[in-house]
């Protein structure tokens, strides 16, 4: 046996900073068997590593080094697959991927015809990925992330011409064969009819999976392919066999049939049948399909004074851009001048329009209603929210579930099974059928074949998560993977944070209640405020919107106390209790009372005063959020326990939890501490899902089960989520489990319907019924059933788009 020639390979690090960080990986590398030798660079922050195994080495060692607490630079992408027939392609595009030196993980979805990969582009390229898929008979589409899209719709909809032609020949020429073999077989030269109709539907319409059961041969592999060429050039060749060499069967007493029936007529209706579930794969990706829709192609740009049409690719951060009447907003940024009404369903999923004036954010593919304005770009291209939107979904569509591995370990087994047990059932019949045996066992061979389906059981899982996750995203809740979704029903636990989840993060100014005659000072306190820097001081000036400030002097920020600053020779203040005691200014007892209430509500309380006296009291709290009190409602009734963790005061925290109707909660939480609480739920076998919107609540996203990040929260928190709620509120929540259950459901259905399917048809399809009731399963009758196993899963899945989640 040749031995294999050993590689050295290089390995790019990520945070491997000194020459002990080196050395840990160096040794965890020296661990693996299948690397011969290996070295760490801390300059150059390359691993090296020579193996005879170049692929496994590689993905081994990655593992290796993440397990060690580093990381690798890789680079991840989702491509086209084209000219896919069945699952067991995607097993092979996936394997064949997979195999290749510097590719650390791929996966393929048969439903969206998508291969994700993760890769190190130093030791290969999409171009490499391409070749070794196209040695199967596929190809994969390698273009421009940003034309990748387009142009996999293009071919998909070309495909699907050439498909629908194909299928209408093939149709046109299967219903004459069809009447002539089974009500005019004694027409003078039927045989030779059909042998000229037949011909052109094997050789020529379905010549596209000979060919393909070719190209799998030569890797010693098996699809669909390889099943449909088997039966019907089995039942075509016999066909040709008994019209030449009819006195061979004569000779035994005999007829001699001929099957150019089944073998046209199983082609046509595997033609029908892969027409049908091609159009119904590509209805799973309508959310896709309308969220690219949103994608605006041309922008009104000002550049040196004028305004000009540009295509939103020219369009660069810092640009003025003109929005008008009903147009789409073509990317993010800020208004800097007119207002409007703008629609964002279509993001965040809330129908109600927003007003948009100077300052606010704007999104691109939101709808501009009535106003006119002007804002600045702020993100462009890929950056936007709605690519990003975009880009989750796929990723998500892509991604496989848990069930969907062991289904594809089936799919991987499937073909040669099949094809063992149609040999079994053709020598069985042989042997033991009598005098017909050997036809009656050609014709469950051929059966056998034509009815067993991959197909059903590869679509089962991939079409309802395709389809569940674009209803997620319908709703504002972008799904980043299969195994989230799937897991979101069976949560029984929940851990929400405080700020900005259950309540806006956003201080509120509640009351301003001024010492008798003071209020006209309000100049003052708007001026004090808006050169603060304090978080506070922004809910007090929004308060007070409208107001003109007065000129201040000698301004200054006392640290830890408030503000201070001199009107008009006298000294004004704006603090807590500590800077009024300090500064010693009369307290009205009305006022100090009131504060006091304030305080016991867990308002925060702010106070405004001057040298002389106190002439206003501030309260100051974080509203709850419209729809969460309705939210946690709904969770603790559908038998979910409810958690609160801040890292607030507690009697902020108790009044908070008793007005959400939370009766478990914790104050003066530390980031590790919500982590910890989450690990302890899941000791007790709970699983869990936690809620939050910062950076101090990543941790604990990353320990649940399932994360969910408020979409208005901190990037890093919705990078580590599994879900992002884009309107920050709460009540989609348990839209995310009704989704999350119907798409269980779908699945569940899916593969029942593909396993029995495959159960009771494959039996039958060899013959079992023949001994005992005499019914033998036509190859036609076969081929139709095949056909519609797959149609029927996909539209299962469909189902799911017209489903209410109430």
């Amino acid at each position: 046996m040749q031995q294999k020639t050993k590689q050295r390979l290089e390995i790019p690090l990520l945070n491997v900073d000194s020459e002990h960080c080196a050395l840990i990986v160096d040794k965890g590398l020296g661990e693996l068997s299948e690397i011969n030798t290996h070295s760490v660079e801390v300059n150059n922050k390359r691993a090296w590593i020579e193996s005879a195994q170049a692929g496994e080495a590689v993905r081994h060692a990655a593992e290796k080094i993440r397990e060690l607490g580093y990381d690798v630079a890789s680079v991840k992408e989702n491509f086209p697959v084209q000219n896919m027939t069945c699952a067991s392609c995607a097993i092979s595009v996936e394997t064949m991927v997979g195999s290749l030196p510097g590719v650390l993980k791929s996966e393929v979805n048969y439903a969206n015809a998508q291969l994700r990969v993760e890769f190190i582009a130093e030791l290969i390229s999409p171009s490499e990925m391409q070749v070794a898929v196209q040695s199967l008979g596929y190809d994969l589409l390698i273009a421009a992330a940003e034309d990748r899209e387009g142009l996999k719709e293009e071919l998909e909809q070309k495909r699907l011409r050439k498909l629908r032609n194909k299928m209408l020949l093939a149709l046109g020429l299967a219903t004459p064969l069809f009447l002539i073999g089974m009500f005019f077989m004694d027409m003078p030269y039927a045989d030779y009819i059909m042998w000229v109709l037949s011909t052109p539907l094997v050789f020529w319409l379905g010549s596209g999976f000979f060919v393909n059961a070719w190209k799998q041969l030569k890797h010693r592999s098996a699809n669909m392919d390889t099943l449909v060429a088997l039966s019907t050039g089995v039942a075509y060749i016999f066909s040709v066999f008994n019209i030449l060499f009819a006195d061979f069967w004569h000779a035994r007493g005999l007829h001699a049939h001929v099957y150019f029936e089944a073998a046209g007529v199983v082609i046509a209706l595997i033609l029908f049948g892969k027409w049908l579930e091609e159009k119904a794969k590509g209805n799973t990706s309508t959310a896709i399909k309308k969220l690219m829709g949103l994608q605006v192609k041309e922008v009104t740009v000002k550049r040196d004074g004028q305004w000009l049409k540009l295509p939103v690719e020219q369009v660069n951060v810092g640009d003025v851009v003109l929005v008008k009447p009903g147009e789409k907003i073509p990317v993010d940024g800020k208004v800097l001048s007119g207002e409007s009404f703008v629609d964002e369903s279509m993001v965040s999923g809330e129908p109600i329009p927003v007003h948009k004036h100077q300052g606010e954010t704007v999104l691109a593919g939101t709808l501009n209603q009535k106003g006119t304005f002007e804002f600045t770009a702020e993100k462009v291209g890929k950056d936007t929210l709605l690519a990003q939107i975009i880009r989750m979904v796929q990723d998500a569509q892509g991604s496989k579930a848990p069930i969907q591995k062991s289904v594809d370990k089936i799919a991987g087994i499937f073909v040669p099974v099949v094809m063992s047990i149609a040999l079994l059932a053709m020598l069985t019949w042989t042997f033991f059928g009598g005098e017909n045996g050997f036809t009656q066992g050609l014709l469950a061979l051929v059966t056998v074949l034509v009815i067993a389906c991959p197909c059903a059981l590869g679509l089962a899982t991939p079409t309802a998560i395709m389809v569940g996750v674009g209803k997620g995203a319908e709703q504002g809740i972008l799904i980043k993977d299969a195994e989230s979704l799937e897991l979101m029903s069976q949560i029984n636990a929940i851990v929400l944070d405080k700020t900005g989840t259950i309540t806006e993060g956003r201080p509120k100014v509640s009351e301003i209640v001024w010492l008798s005659g003071q209020s006209e000072l309000s100049a003052v306190l708007y001026a004090l405020e808006e050169k603060s820097e304090h978080p506070l001081a922004e809910a007090v000036l929004s308060h007070l919107s409208g107001q003109k400030a007065v000129e201040l002097n000698n301004f200054e920020s006392v640290t830890a106390h408030g503000v201070k600053g001199v009107c008009q020779g006298e000294t004004y203040y704006v603090g807590n209790l500590r800077f009024l005691n300090e500064v010693g200014s009369k307290q009205d007892a009305e006022l100090m009372s009131l504060a006091s209430t304030w305080q016991d509500q867990a308002q925060t309380v702010v106070y405004f005063f001057s040298d002389v006296e106190v002439l206003a009291v501030i309260g100051i709290r974080d509203q709850i959020k419209e729809g969460s009190i309705e939210a946690i409602k709904e969770l603790s009734d559908a038998g979910i326990d409810v958690y609160m963790l801040t890292g607030d005061n507690r009697q902020t925290a108790a009044r908070v939890a008793e007005e959400a109707g939370i009766h478990h909660y914790e104050a003066e939480v530390l980031p590790q501490r919500k982590a910890e609480f989450v690990k302890e739920l899941q000791a007790k076998g709970a699983i869990v899902a936690m809620v939050g919107d910062g950076i101090n609540d990543s941790n604990a996203l990353a320990q649940a089960d399932v994360s969910l990040a408020m979409g208005r929260g901190s990037d890093i928190a919705m990078d580590v989520a599994k879900m992002t709620i884009i309107s920050s509120d709460l009540k989609k929540i348990p839209i995310a489990i009704a989704v999350s259950k119907l798409t269980r459901r779908a699945i569940r259905q899916n593969l029942f319907w593909a396993f029995i399917y495959n159960v009771v048809g494959i039996p039958i399809a060899a013959g079992v019924l023949i001994p005992a009731f005499g019914f033998a399963l036509d190859p036609m009758l076969a081929g139709a059933a095949m056909a519609l196993s797959s149609v029927s899963v996909v539209s299962n899945s469909l189902l799911l788009r017209w489903k209410s989640l109430d």
